[in-house]
């Protein structure tokens, strides 16, 4: 074992430094500064190397976290990219978003044994920015071209990781998404505060230089229909994500100044990146000088109520149907959110929307928490007689994301999806009932994590190479 290791003892845990909320509320920069190299290589060095990792059972990408953190407390950090970069295509990206504190970090051993987790976020992020300021990440460099394509429709993680490892064995990848800029919900649906842009668009670009070709502003089923896609290219990836709003029917849903997560974020973000937004300029979409009302408590809604303080609303108010312990989102962006001003009633619930042409109140019902539910978490009801009334200028409704109808959207009714409308694949090989036709990340599972996607798309690629491997010979054979 390294002398450099199993410091945790001696060595408290310590995250980079937070911007105070006061300075961090007038901007959209991340919160969090970088670490150093000397701190980095201190934090690393807490690591216990223990001989079961569960920060490397509870990554969904499994990465190598003991090892890349013994390295770069040895001061290797070229090495420790490298093996960061081999499990995972967007190191940086997950160290900044991934609800650590829930996966590898809440897992850790010696967090357990309460000297505090390793912060194994923080060094992931810092080893692989310093490896793009050195020069170490290069587009990818073909061998040998395979003269076999595949089409990727969606530009998301998924989607961009099934290109890079395909890309990587020769084939060559042409990416059809339906927004200007490649990235999904990457670009248009997490703030900058948590997920700078220049982190997306240095990795797209970074492919498009490894000969991947994007078409942008490229819808299937309008521009070109699933069928006529499939004779184009030998095998198919479906990586659409899930992007349709789901909806609270209540009396007032019809009032104007009552959005959708996705209508909010995707405005902000668009003023971020530079482009002219009308219903913000506006004022429209715009929480300024407004009093606000969030419904939802997931990674989501964290991000549409930290999206508001920072536009200059009045007040932000999240309204959660449970408590604290049982929300979804992350506890560490709750913390923020309520350090930045924003105020969160638990075991509340939207009773009616008021107003009289646009919302300017909510009736609220008060909620008492029963026996657990299929997702581990305590069901809501409502307390008789509970009601009471606060007043809005806007309502945003982060209630989560349900797939599109695909088979429509695609004029593909052939395709199978399931109950809940996303599509079904054989789950040990991906593909649907499509021959060659393959589907991976939140279209397959629901809507989840950057990380999880981003495995689906590793995945993918395997089973996708071998479906061109066996239709080759199957060629040749014919031949």
């Amino acid at each position: 074992m390294s002398e450099k290791m199993l410091k945790f003892v001696d060595i408290d845990m310590n995250m980079p430094a937070k911007r105070t909320s006061d300075l961090r509320t007038k901007d959209f920069k991340e919160i969090y500064n970088r670490f150093v190299n000397d701190k980095a290589k201190e934090q690393s060095s807490r690591c216990s190397q223990c001989g079961v990792p569960f920060c490397q059972i509870h990554c969904p990408l499994h990465n190598n976290i003991p090892d890349w953190l013994k390295l770069t407390a040895e001061g290797r950090l070229q090495e420790a990219h490298e093996l960061a970069q081999s499990t995972n295509n967007m190191p940086e990206i997950c160290g900044s978003i991934c609800p650590q504190d829930r996966l590898c970090e809440g897992n850790c051993v010696i967090e357990k044994a309460g000297h505090g987790t390793v912060t194994i976020g923080s060094v992931e992020k810092y080893i692989t920015d310093t490896a793009w300021e050195k020069g170490w990440i290069k587009p990818i460099k073909v061998i040998r071209e395979i003269n076999q394509s595949v089409g990727i429709i969606g530009a998301g993680p998924a989607g961009l990781s099934c290109a890079e490892e395909l890309r990587k064995l020769g084939y060559k990848i042409t990416i059809y998404d339906r927004y200007d800029r490649p990235g999904g919900l990457l670009i248009y649906g997490i703030p900058n505060f948590k997920l700078e842009k220049s982190s997306v668009e240095r990795r797209t670009k970074l492919l498009k230089e490894s000969g991947i070709k994007f078409k942008q502003d490229f819808e299937v089923g309008k521009d070109i229909s699933l069928g006529e896609l499939r004779k184009k290219h030998d095998a198919i990836l479906v990586s659409t994500g899930v992007y349709k709003p789901r909806e609270i029917n209540l009396e007032g849903s019809d009032l104007k100044n009552i959005f959708s997560a996705m209508e909010f974020l995707t405005a902000s973000n668009r003023k971020g990146l530079g482009d002219k937004v009308k219903d913000f300029d506006n004022g429209i979409l715009n929480a300024e000088n407004k009093d606000v009302i969030i419904i939802g408590g997931g990674d989501t809604g964290m991000d549409c109520v930290r999206t508001a303080v920072r536009q200059g609303a009045r007040s932000v108010k999240c309204l959660y149907r449970r408590d604290r312990e049982n929300m979804p989102g992350s506890a560490r962006e709750v913390y923020n959110a309520q350090e930045e001003g924003v105020e969160f009633i638990w075991l509340s619930n939207p009773k009616k929307f008021i107003g009289i042409s646009q919302i300017s109140s909510v009736l609220v019902e008060r909620m008492k928490l029963s026996e657990t539910d299929t997702s581990g978490r305590k069901k809501s009801e409502p307390l008789p007689d509970s009601e009471f009334e606060m007043k809005a200028d806007m309502v945003i409704k982060a209630l989560g994301f349900d797939p599109e109808n695909l088979p429509k959207l695609f004029n593909s009714p052939d395709l199978s999806i399931s109950n809940w409308g996303t599509i079904k694949i054989n789950l040990k090989t991906m593909e649907t009932n499509l021959p060659g036709v393959f589907a991976a990340g939140d279209i397959v599972r629901g809507a989840s994590l950057v990380v999880w996607a981003i495995r689906d798309g590793r995945e993918a690629a395997i089973s996708i190479k071998k479906y061109l491997e066996q239709k080759l010979n199957k060629s040749d054979k014919a031949a």
